[in-house]
């Protein structure tokens, strides 16, 4: 970005392009959900060869009259859940090429926080508006990308002239997958409910960085506090959960 900084002394610099790297992390928690869902897939694999039937997804996919029953676990365990071979490599390598990205940016705990409200957001939709079992973490998938486009946009001044490009590319990516979502036999309505969830946590509780000190000793500091954070996860529990519950009492689908 360029922009006039005062020097050490006070005297005024022309402005001229500052190259200041954003914190980064180790996407320790992309990493682990790859793990910890390829794991759950090999126990589907495992639990149909000994015991002829895909036990994990019995237990934990969603499916709307279980939840009306009272299993709400199936709001979330969907995303750890997968149809088959393409399906989960489908989403781990989306997952790993969003994901790794934006954790470094998001950091640990606010981009697990953003994968799991997207996920649950997701399935909250489906439950309201689908009536096929649904298994996969593309829920939280959309969430994230959805997330991308928002922290591009609010710190598009860090970006000059890339960040048209780069939102274009977010916009087309989420446009051509929900139209691909349009297949007989895939829930796209937990596509848009993940998509607008991360975009909701996103908006309120994403990182929104700006340059602080003098020149040349310029860093970044993230404007968000952690109460925007709870803001924009409360925002989100209060939306998709006032979704399940007139899905529960007010069921819009048989």
């Amino acid at each position: 970005m360029s922009a006039y900084q005062p020097d050490l002394y006070g005297e005024p610099v022309p402005p001229r392009p500052v190259n200041i790297s954003l914190p980064s992390v180790t996407p320790v928690v992309t990493y682990t959900i790859l793990a910890v869902t390829a794991l759950f897939y090999l126990l589907q694999m495992g639990s149909e060869v000994f015991w002829h039937t895909d036990l994990p997804l019995t237990l934990g996919a969603k499916v709307n009259s279980l939840i009306r029953a009272g299993q709400y676990w199936r709001l979330l365990t969907p995303m750890l859940l997968h149809g088959s071979l393409l399906h989960i490599g489908f989403n781990m390598y989306a997952l790993i090429v969003i994901g790794s990205g934006l954790e470094r940016r998001f950091g640990h705990w606010r981009f697990l926080l953003l994968y799991l409200l997207a996920g649950f957001a997701g399935n909250a939709f489906s439950f309201l508006f689908s009536t096929g079992y649904s298994v996969g973490a593309s829920t939280a998938i959309f969430g994230l990308l959805a997330a991308e486009g928002v922290f591009l946009y609010q710190n598009r001044s860090l970006f000059g002239g890339q960040v048209r490009q780069a939102l274009g590319n977010v916009i087309l990516v989420a446009a051509v997958n929900l139209m691909l979502g349009l297949q007989p036999g895939i829930d796209n309505w937990g596509h848009v409910g993940g998509l607008l969830g991360g975009l909701i946590f996103a908006w309120f509780g994403g990182p929104r960085w700006e340059v602080q000190g003098v020149y040349p000793l310029l860093h970044m500091d993230d404007r968000r506090e952690l109460r925007d954070v709870i803001l924009g996860a409360a925002i989100v529990l209060l939306i998709f959960g006032g979704l399940v519950m007139v899905g529960i009492f007010y069921p819009v689908t048989p």
